[in-house]
C-alpha cells in the first residue's frame, strides 16, 4: 500500500517536471533551435518519471498488482543514473552547443544535482530511448504503406530546404542564413546523411555558394544496400557513385530510384523505404537541395548526431542577418535588388529575403535565381500544406537571445523536488 506522505507528492513532482521542461521549451527557442539540450532534457525526464511515480525520491512505496516495492535506494540509483545519462548527453553536444549559454547552465544544473544526491560520477546510466522504427513492420520497403496499414492514417512529411549563400529552412520551419565556409551535415539520422560544402564565391564578393552535396542512403539490409549519391557544381549526375539508376529490389519494387528533368543540373532521389523524396538542382552558379520526409525519420537520430543543419538551423555563431547584408564587391554596385526579386517572386517571404541578400552580396543578377529554384521545389514538396509554403522573416526570431537564469532556476526547482 501506498504511504500517504508518497501518495501526496508524487502527482505534483511529475506534474511540476512537465511544467519545467515545457517553460524550458517555450522560454529557451534558440536553444531548441540550434543545439541539442532539449533532447537531453526530454530523455532525463522519460528517464526518471517511473521514479517519480513511485513517489519520488525519497519514498519507499509498494506497487500493487504483484510487483515488487521500489526502495529509496534502488529509486536514488536510478536518479543518479539518468543524471550521469544526461551529463553524458551534454557532453556529446559540446561542440554544437559552444557559446549557447542556455546549454552551460545545464551542465552546471546536473553537476549540482549529482553532489546534492551523492551520486558516483562512474556506474550505470539509464537506458536510452528506443529509436522511431516506423519501417520495420509490415512491408518494410515500402515506408507510406506500412505506415498506413499500422496507423490507419498517412505519415506527417517535413521539408528541408537549402540553396543560395547558403540559406537552411529547417524541418520545424525556421529560417537561417549561415556563414559557414567548408563541409557541414544537413540530415544525420539512422537512415540517411546528407552533407553539403560551401565555397567562397570569389571576385571580391563576401558571399559563399553551395559547391558539393553528398547523399548516404544507410545500409537497411531488409530494403537496400548502402548507397552515394554525389553532386558537385555543373556536374548533378542523374546516377548513384556507382552508375547505377536504382537500388534495392524487391517483391517487383525498388527503394531507391534516380531520374533527371535535365541531366547535368538536376536529379530527383526516392527513397521509398523511407519515404523520402530528395531534389538536387543547380541554379546559376550555386547548388541546392530541397527534402521531403518523415516526421519518424527525421526524429531517427542519437544524441551523438548532434549537428544537422535542418533539424536546427545554423550555429548561433555562424548566424547572418538577411535582413541585413553585408556590402556588395567594390567592383559591382548594387543592382536594383528589391525591384528584381519582386518580379521574380510572388511574395515579400524568405524566399524574397534571400534573393536579396544573395543579389546585394554577390552583385550578380543571376544569383537571384537560388531563391526562386528553392521556392519552386518547396511548392512542388509540400502540395498538401501549400499554406506554409511562405514563411515571413521576422528579424527579431534570428536574433531573439536565450534566459539562462531561467534555465538555473527550473533545474533548481526540479532538484528540490526530488530531494
Amino acid at each position: 500500500m501506498m504511504e500517504p506522505s508518497s501518495a501526496v507528492t508524487a502527482l505534483p513532482w511529475k506534474h511540476c517536471i512537465h511544467l519545467t521542461v515545457l517553460l524550458v521549451q517555450l522560454s529557451l527557442p534558440e536553444a531548441a533551435a540550434s543545439c541539442h539540450i532539449l533532447r537531453c532534457n526530454s530523455d532525463f525526464v522519460a528517464a526518471t518519471l517511473d521514479l517519480g511515480s513511485g513517489g519520488g525520491i525519497g519514498g519507499g512505496v509498494a506497487v500493487g498488482g504483484g510487483r515488487a516495492a521500489l526502495s529509496r535506494e534502488a529509486v536514488n540509483a536510478g536518479y543518479c543514473g539518468a543524471l550521469r545519462s544526461y551529463a553524458t548527453c551534454t557532453k556529446r553536444m559540446a561542440r554544437a552547443c559552444r557559446g549557447n549559454l542556455a546549454y552551460h547552465s545545464a551542465v552546471q544544473g546536473i553537476e549540482d544535482l549529482l553532489l546534492q544526491h551523492h551520486c558516483p560520477r562512474a556506474g550505470p546510466t539509464a537506458q536510452p530511448r528506443p529509436l522511431p522504427q516506423g519501417t520495420l513492420s509490415g512491408d518494410a520497403c515500402l515506408y507510406e504503406r506500412s505506415f498506413v496499414s499500422r496507423e490507419g492514417r498517412t505519415p506527417e512529411y517535413l521539408h528541408c530546404g537549402v540553396f543560395g549563400d547558403p540559406h537552411v529552412r529547417t524541418f520545424s520551419d525556421h529560417f537561417h542564413t549561415c556563414a559557414v565556409q567548408g563541409a557541414w551535415p544537413l540530415v544525420d539520422n539512422e537512415y540517411l546523411y546528407i552533407q553539403a560544402t560551401s565555397s567562397p564565391t570569389g571576385g571580391g564578393s563576401h558571399g559563399t555558394a553551395l559547391t558539393k552535396i553528398t547523399i548516404i542512403f544507410k545500409n537497411m539490409r531488409q530494403c537496400v544496400e548502402e548507397q552515394l549519391y554525389q553532386a558537385e557544381l555543373d556536374d548533378v549526375p542523374a546516377a548513384f557513385a556507382d552508375g547505377s539508376v536504382s537500388s534495392g529490389e524487391r517483391q517487383g519494387h525498388r527503394s531507391l530510384t534516380v531520374r533527371s528533368q535535365s541531366p547535368g543540373r538536376h536529379a530527383e532521389i526516392r527513397a521509398a523505404h523511407i519515404g523520402t523524396l530528395l531534389v538536387v538542382r543547380q541554379s546559376g552558379r550555386t547548388l541546392g537541395l530541397s527534402v521531403r520526409t518523415p516526421r519518424g525519420v527525421t526524429e531517427a537520430f542519437g544524441p551523438e548526431q548532434d549537428l544537422q543543419l535542418c533539424v536546427w538551423g545554423c550555429p548561433p555563431s555562424q548566424r547572418l542577418n538577411t535582413l541585413r547584408p553585408p556590402p556588395p564587391p567594390d567592383s559591382s554596385p548594387p543592382p536594383a535588388a528589391h525591384a528584381h526579386c519582386a518580379a521574380l517572386l510572388p511574395a515579400r517571404d524568405v524566399y524574397y529575403q534571400a534573393c536579396v541578400f544573395d543579389l546585394i552580396t554577390s552583385g550578380d543578377l543571376n544569383s537571384s535565381a537560388a531563391a526562386v529554384s528553392a521556392l519552386q521545389d518547396a511548392t512542388s514538396l509540400m502540395m498538401s500544406e501549400r499554406d506554409r509554403v511562405h514563411l515571413l522573416l521576422v528579424a527579431a526570431a534570428q536574433t531573439r537571445p536565450a534566459q539562462p537564469h531561467l534555465t538555473l532556476l527550473l533545474l533548481g526547482m526540479l532538484g528540490t523536488l526530488t530531494r
